[in-house]
């Protein structure tokens, strides 16, 4: 998809399309740095791709975020949410929102190189 098209599209679907590609990311990075059985390496994703830990990741990456990235966070914690997670405050939920919808963002725009700099960015402040 071209950058035009990903600006368009509801920030809840980039929302939905962003957990994917973070979760994927996440797997990704767990089975190629660990030897752990799989049950382990899911509660390990699990816990890191949950909007508890996301909200805290989208506080982090305020500064990193320019303009246009920026937007799109705020359109998509600003959204009409119809359902919050269990575990998660309110506020929790929508910044952890707002966090996948950059990265459903920056995906469907095909900046691949400026996702793998927001999760370089995040690797860096571990």
């Amino acid at each position: 998809m071209i950058e035009g098209k990903a600006r368009f599209l509801s920030p809840l679907v980039l929302a939905y399309v962003g957990d994917a590609v973070h979760s994927l990311c996440v797997r990704c990075r767990l089975a190629s740095s660990s030897n752990a059985k799989a049950g382990a390496l899911h509660s390990t994703a699990s816990k890191e791709v949950s909007a508890v830990n996301q909200s805290l990741i989208a506080e982090r990456l305020s500064a990193f975020l320019n303009e246009e990235e920026t937007d799109v966070y705020r359109r998509a914690r600003n959204a009409k949410l119809t359902h919050y997670a269990k575990n998660a405050k309110e506020t929790e939920y929508k910044r952890a929102t707002g966090f996948e919808a950059v990265v459903g963002y920056l995906y469907l725009s095909g900046n691949r190189e400026r996702l793998s700099a927001l999760f370089d960015f995040l690797k860096d402040m571990e």
